[in-house]
């Protein structure tokens, strides 16, 4: 078993928002996107959706996120990176929307996109922004975790896609009052996985307040009681992250400390983030 863990982020989370969408955007239609589906598949003989293609079917991710990343961002304070994360891929065939998304940041940040990971990119985005905060070139990052219904090709294997678009910004800056912990450990089985968080509980206290991913939704966890938070139904990816959104402001009043868990089947993945007051 391979543990892959971090000191506490001196960045904290001071906002995150969350939208789900219906509908779909223009970039749908772009013909350049059956051509970049098709260049992507040829190599594994995998089928081309073109129903969806002709269609238009799904969402470019620029456009699911602008209007939060605006609203997070309201206060005008430069930020100094972004990270786009994704496990379902975009509908925009161009430039990467982490670039066309750093254009609505005040400040002009450093931006690139994460995926390839499952479920578990949204934790690895936050341990990357922390280790460009440890450089001392990051004061405010911004993660912005998205995914779409629109898959336009047959995958190899099943895979679960959202009910409908959405997209979750988180705002993180450099504060001394919150301490966040992100931890990732691979090659677990989810009874591993569920014994591993059912041990980070433990050391909360019965206070903590837990959230669990979906793949942890069917295993016991120990030290969790059966009513401790699920993510919303219908979004795989962006799910547990909506729910942290709506939930947050009422524990951090009062004073909870918070676990939010994801366990990746496919890829053996456990991933968690603590969240409690610092010193």
């Amino acid at each position: 078993m391979a543990a892959d863990s971090a000191p506490p982020l001196a960045l904290g989370v001071t906002r995150i928002l969350a939208r789900s969408f219906d509908g779909r955007s223009e970039t749908s239609l772009d013909p350049d996107l059956r051509v970049f589906v098709t260049d992507l598949v040829r190599p594994y003989g995998l089928p081309v959706r073109e129903d969806l293609l002709a269609e238009g079917v799904g969402h470019s991710y620029e456009e699911l996120a602008e209007g939060l990343l605006a609203e997070a961002l309201a206060d005008g304070v430069p930020v100094d990176l972004l990270i786009l994360a994704f496990d379902s891929p975009d509908v925009r065939p161009g430039a990467p929307s982490s670039l066309a998304l750093s254009r609505s940041c005040p400040g002009a940040p450093l931006a690139f996109a994460l995926c390839d990971q499952g479920s578990a990119v949204a934790f690895s985005a936050l341990r990357v922004a922390a280790e460009y905060q440890r450089t001392g070139a990051c004061r405010r990052a911004v993660v912005v975790l998205a995914e779409q219904t629109a898959l336009h090709y047959r995958p190899a294997a099943p895979v679960d896609l959202p009910e409908r678009h959405s997209v979750v910004v988180l705002v993180l800056d450099e504060t001394a009052d919150v301490e966040l912990i992100v931890r990732q450990i691979s090659a677990l089985d989810g009874r591993k996985a569920a014994e591993v968080v059912g041990a980070e509980v433990g050391t909360l206290g019965a206070d903590a307040a837990v959230l669990l991913g979906s793949g942890l939704a069917t295993e016991p966890v120990p030290e969790v009681a059966a009513a401790a938070g699920l993510p919303f139904a219908g979004l795989p990816f962006t799910g547990l992250w909506a729910e942290l959104a709506e939930r947050l402001p009422e524990w951090q009043e009062k004073g909870r400390p918070v676990l939010a868990a994801g366990f990746d089947r496919r890829l053996g993945v456990l991933s968690t983030l603590t969240l409690r007051a610092g010193p």
